[in-house]
């Protein structure tokens, strides 16, 4: 229908006289609350049909993951038989599937049933040492008042696990089993969580049921004790100055004629006076005992996985003592910084170290990113593998900043003793194997 100007008006009346506020009315007044609307039948169905729907697929996802591959075997043969025998009328058929059926549906009962087991998993440490075991305790309760029938228990342990058998438990009582995880390489296990398990003896079917978090177990790696061999001159507030010279500090060496761009807060006003022009005040540089460790965690650079577990090694052993010698410790890899706080946390920050992807750049990028972050650094200690050839080490090692005293280890596994040289500022070390470390940072010292 076309409004005329007469029937615009009609409903404008229509609206003064039943009450309702006009445009120009809400535009005075604050804007007009609108009742809620009412949802129709149709949304209502609709929206306790997805709702329903939601809890479906979850109990189908339930029942789904209970069932294991022999189970699906054994109940895609009795569909296939059960097909054949009413396409074909196989008196045969119908007895295998009768069969098939009647086994499947005695393995389900099997299901039924509670596992309500009080788990408690106690590992004496949860940080260990590549070759140590980690020894630990899990134990089972029933605090209810029923028995409990026999049941499995299983507690992975990184990508494995460990099934343990559970005896029937009455009330109130508990049962205990010790294992022990052998640990061979490097990394971060998450044990658990323990899962208590419900299943038939074909193994057709199986449920089970978390009963406790995850605990993280760290496999440090192995480190070896640079007693009495320290790197670098403690250079801070309290240690000894450095021999370069800064134009403010706290540590006064001397006074000199006033330059361009000195601070005149630095002027020595009573020597300015006797001898006729501006002297300042110039002072010993310190700087504090600030110690990097640059380890390339690229996979190009090392020859085999042997030689990169010896780089973190050595990482670690030379962080370690500089942490005991209460140096700030500043550890960067490849693919960013990691936290050495503390040595609990440098090394469990070491666990979980992996190699990072070739786009990362190796250690001549690791040494620019160094220059740029750290820069004050007192001593700075490259390590790499030996497929870094002399040209990169030494445009490496060029990067580092004018004053770091930089020192490069090379793991090479054909190496049977450990070697010195000298690349442009740099001393080189290459080294076989962890046990070699303490030799060569002797011969870095001499």
């Amino acid at each position: 229908m076309t409004m005329t100007p007469e029937t615009v008006t009609e409903t404008q009346d229509a609206t003064r006289i039943s009450g309702a506020p006009t445009a120009v009315e809400a535009e005075d007044d604050s804007a007009p609350q609108l009742a809620p609307r009412e949802a129709t039948r149709w949304e209502r169905v609709r929206e306790t049909a997805i709702a329903w729907s939601g809890v479906a697929w979850a109990r189908t996802s339930v029942v789904l993951a209970a069932i294991r591959p022999v189970g699906w075997i054994v109940i895609a043969i009795a569909i296939v038989l059960w097909v054949v025998t009413f396409t074909l009328g196989w008196e045969e058929a119908f007895v295998a599937a009768s069969v098939a059926t009647v086994v499947a549906l005695l393995c389900v009962v099997f299901l039924f049933g509670r596992t309500a087991y009080d788990v408690e998993l106690d590992l004496t440490r949860t940080r260990v040492v590549v070759g140590e075991r980690a020894v630990g305790a899990l134990t089972l309760a029933n605090r209810t008042s029923r028995s409990l029938l026999p049941s499995e228990v299983v507690l992975p342990v990184g990508s494995g696990r460990g099934v343990f058998q559970v005896p029937r438990l009455g009330p109130n009582t508990e049962h205990e089993e010790l294992f022990a995880i052998p640990t061979t390489a490097r990394g971060v296990l998450a044990v658990g969580p323990v899962s208590v398990l419900r299943g038939d003896p074909l193994g057709l079917f199986e449920r089970t049921n978390d009963r406790r978090q995850a605990v993280d177990l760290f496999v440090h790696p192995k480190t070896k004790s640079l007693d009495g061999l320290s790197l670098g001159q403690m250079r801070d507030l309290e240690g000894l100055p450095d021999q370069h010279l800064a134009r403010d500090d706290v540590s006064f060496h001397a006074l000199r004629e006033y330059q361009p761009g000195d601070d005149l807060r630095h002027v020595h006003w009573k020597s300015t006076a006797r001898v006729g022009d501006l002297m300042v005040r110039e002072y010993e540089q310190t700087r504090r005992s600030h110690f990097v460790v640059a380890l390339s965690t690229h996979p190009g650079e090392y020859r085999e996985p042997d030689e990169f577990e010896t780089a973190i090694s050595v990482a670690g052993s030379i962080g370690l003592r500089a942490l005991r010698d209460s140096r700030t410790l500043d550890v960067r890899t490849s693919a960013g910084k990691i936290r050495a706080e503390s040595g609990r946390r440098y090394l469990d920050s070491l666990a979980a170290l992996e190699p990072s992807k070739p786009r990362d750049g190796g250690i001549v990028a690791l040494a620019g990113v160094l220059a740029a972050h750290s820069p004050d650094a007192a001593v700075a200690v490259l390590i790499c593998g030996s497929t870094v050839d002399a040209a990169e080490l030494r445009l490496a090692c060029s990067r580092i900043p004018f004053g770091v005293r930089t020192i490069a280890v090379i793991t090479d596994g054909r190496v049977e003793s450990p070697t010195l040289r000298r690349v442009a500022d740099a001393d080189v070390v290459t080294l076989g194997d962890l046990e070699q470390l303490p030799s060569a940072i002797r011969k870095v010292l001499a």
